[in-house]
């Protein structure tokens, strides 16, 4: 028997990645049209495509057209081979949801909370886990991995150093996950995990250069570089909303003043809200109903959002900025006054370029985001060599 090195199982595994990478982004496709993207060799292409067959992590479905010979049969990734749990954790919420491996969402569970204490949130959490794993579809891989979205700074072994709106520091949530449902667990920043679900399937996916800002309690912002996300040396980057914006402004709950997120979040709008019991919705809804108060919060709001947007602008250069998060909802209020504020503060090269654009995933951003990531490190780490 020919013993195989471990270089050639190296390549192998790499051109056996590569090989399903390419059926995922480009299915349907034939073994021909395979061999012609990725450079391999068409026998090469035919003996990996059949070891994936055997994982069924692809299947084959009729002829596709010809082009001069026998019609080929054509190959699709199987987007139900296994699921995903995509978590994100809010201060004022846990939304949760189950995708297939493709990012499409098979169930959604929304609860508020108000007890943000570690043992209270991950109490919701794992209820939630518990229940998408019973209502989950049958199939050959069942739960490839669980994803959590946290509003603070993750370090890249997944503990959460700090989240000040959740009262959080140094919390091994990636072990207590892992160690309760033995499935891999990955922890991301939320506005990490939304700036990644909105350039994989949301308004970031024509673009490369994307900062997006997550508007909700707090503020945070994910950067994509170059169609990458962009962590810093630790995985500490993103936090934009600690920017200071007015010297000796408010106190943060950061231990600083006047960063962005005193000024430009949900937590500043119900700060300024004249009714005690004022929620997003309830706002939301006077707005409609044209209040002026409401409508003129929002618009004061928006140009508290622009100021940092401006700043994001000025220090990056992007092709677009996202917002997104809980603040969407109030988009018809908000965009005016943000737009008004780049257009009068940015620098105009930089306001040549950029786009604005308000989340197309709503607050499911984040949520498929670290989904994403959970299916790729199954895609990644679950090709074998046979």
């Amino acid at each position: 028997m020919q013993t195989i090195t471990w270089n050639q199982q190296v390549v192998k595994r790499n051109n056996k990645s590569l090989v399903l990478q390419t059926i995922i982004e480009k299915e349907p496709v034939s073994r021909a049209d395979i061999a012609q993207i990725t450079g391999l060799n068409k026998a090469t292409v035919s003996s990996l495509v059949n070891d994936i067959l055997e994982e069924n992590l692809i299947f084959e479905s009729g002829p596709g057209e010809s082009s001069g010979g026998r019609r080929p049969v054509l190959l699709h990734f199987n987007k139900t081979a296994g699921y995903a749990i995509g978590i994100d954790i809010g201060v004022n919420y846990v939304l949760s949801i189950l995708t297939d491996l493709k990012g499409n969402i098979l169930i959604e569970k929304n609860q508020p909370i108000k007890n943000v204490a570690f043992e209270a949130v991950t109490d919701v959490v794992s209820e939630m886990i518990r229940s998408l794993i019973l209502e989950m579809p049958e199939s050959s891989y069942g739960a490839v991995g669980i994803g959590i979205g946290v509003p603070g700074i993750v370090d890249k072994q997944g503990t959460v150093l700090f989240a000040p709106n959740l009262n959080w520091s140094n919390i091994s949530l990636k072990q207590h996950i892992e160690e309760e449902f033995k499935l891999p667990v990955l922890i991301e920043n939320e506005a990490n995990a939304g700036a990644y679900g909105e350039k994989q399937l949301g308004a970031g996916q024509s673009f490369q250069d994307i900062i997006y800002v997550s508007a909700g309690i707090g503020i945070g912002a994910g950067i994509i570089l170059n169609g990458e996300l962009y962590q810093g040396k630790n995985g500490y980057s993103g936090e934009l909303g600690h920017v200071i914006i007015q010297a000796n402004g408010k106190k943060c709950s950061c231990g600083s003043q006047g960063c962005w997120e005193v000024y430009a979040s949900e937590n500043a709008l119900l700060e300024m809200a004249p009714q005690q019991d004022a929620t997003l919705e309830s706002l939301v809804a006077l707005a409609e109903e044209n209040d002026s108060e409401a409508i003129a919060l929002f618009e004061k709001i928006g140009a508290s959002i622009g100021i940092g947007v401006n700043n994001i602008i000025n220090a990056f250069n992007p092709e677009q900025v996202i917002i997104g998060n809980r603040l969407v909802v109030a988009k018809q209020w908000l965009e005016k006054p943000i737009l008004e504020t780049i257009q009068t503060h940015t620098l105009p090269f930089h306001q040549k370029e950029v786009q604005l654009q308000f989340s197309r995933l709503s607050v499911h951003s984040a949520a498929l985001g670290v989904s994403a990531f959970v299916v790729e490190n199954f895609i990644r780490d679950g090709v074998t060599v046979l």
